[in-house]
């Protein structure tokens, strides 16, 4: 039997490229020049005998065998990762990278500790963080760009797997001197008479709350408009206005400038969830981050 000769960066390298179906993204994960990554194709190719991928200057595709080869190629993958990980030695030797798409207000105020918490088991493994709008980081995981995604939308994604870890309520952002920080909650129609400051049409928490107030008899339009949430709060920090966001893009209590109070008539709320491939099983050290997620949000 003829034996086939190949080290893991081979094997590395096709799985990057499957997935992100993307030489120039797949060797910046790898930090390699695009050429050094073509010659590790070129190389697995060439011991197997089989051509795994079509390529062309634009377009990457992988072929029927290249298919069936990356599910076998992972799950090698996968069950080494997970014994070099399952033994604590080895475990803080370990490199890579894990990429996590999200909404920016779970990078802000959420992510940081359960990061922290990784990085302390597993020093040499980097986290790229994707943090961008909510259509953004689901077709980053429907792309395979992110290993997996945090996010509000994707239920209806019949090749995604959406697990709900929280709810969070929107809330009133105002400058803690104005009229309304010291309110208790507040309802929707009494910011018909605010300068009503909003994220544009085109972000996933617009839609929602457009959805959620199409039937109130009065509602708030907005004076100023963003992009950002981050770029909303400067603008409420500077006085200029108040606005509606989840709780979690704000920051803990007892900011000196911003103060939330809980919205009603109607309470308007989102859940949050982990999205990821559907029949697509995770590389390990992203299951451990994905885990992790998970606790974090049962610990809140």
């Amino acid at each position: 039997m003829k034996r086939i000769n190949f080290d893991l960066r081979e094997l590395q390298a096709f799985i990057a490229v499957a997935e992100r179906l993307s030489f120039r993204v797949a060797a910046e994960e790898l930090h390699l020049s695009a050429p050094a990554l073509s010659r590790r194709i070129d190389k697995l190719e060439t011991m197997l005998g089989v051509k795994l991928l079509e390529r062309s200057t634009r377009h990457v595709e992988l072929t029927n065998v290249g298919r069936v080869f990356l599910e076998h190629a992972r799950s090698a993958l996968g069950e080494l990762e997970g014994a070099m990980l399952g033994i604590s030695d080895l475990a803080a030797k370990r490199s890579g990278v894990v990429t996590v798409a999200c909404v920016p207000s779970v990078a802000y105020y959420f992510l940081p500790t359960v990061i922290d918490t990784f990085a302390q088991r597993y020093p040499l493994i980097r986290v790229r963080i994707l943090d961008e709008g909510a259509n953004t980081v689901l077709n980053d995981v429907v792309n395979r760009r992110a290993d997996f995604g945090i996010n509000f939308i994707g239920t209806q994604e019949m090749d995604l797997e959406f697990e709900p870890i929280f709810s969070e309520r929107f809330v009133l952002a105002v400058h803690a001197g104005h009229r309304l920080a010291r309110r208790r909650k507040v309802r929707w129609e009494e910011l018909c008479d605010e300068r009503f400051i909003a994220v544009g049409k085109s972000s996933g928490n617009r839609v929602l709350l457009d959805s959620a107030l199409a039937q109130s008899p009065r509602r708030p339009t907005s004076f100023f408009e963003v992009a950002h949430v981050s770029s909303l709060l400067g603008l409420v920090e500077a006085r200029l206005g108040v606005a509606a966001v989840p709780q979690l893009a704000l920051p803990p209590h007892n900011h000196s400038t911003l103060k939330g109070i809980p919205l009603v008539c109607p309470e308007v709320s989102r859940t949050l969830g982990l999205l990821r491939k559907k029949h697509n099983p995770l590389p390990h050290a992203a299951q451990i981050l994905y885990d992790l997620i998970k606790e974090e949000a049962d610990r809140r």
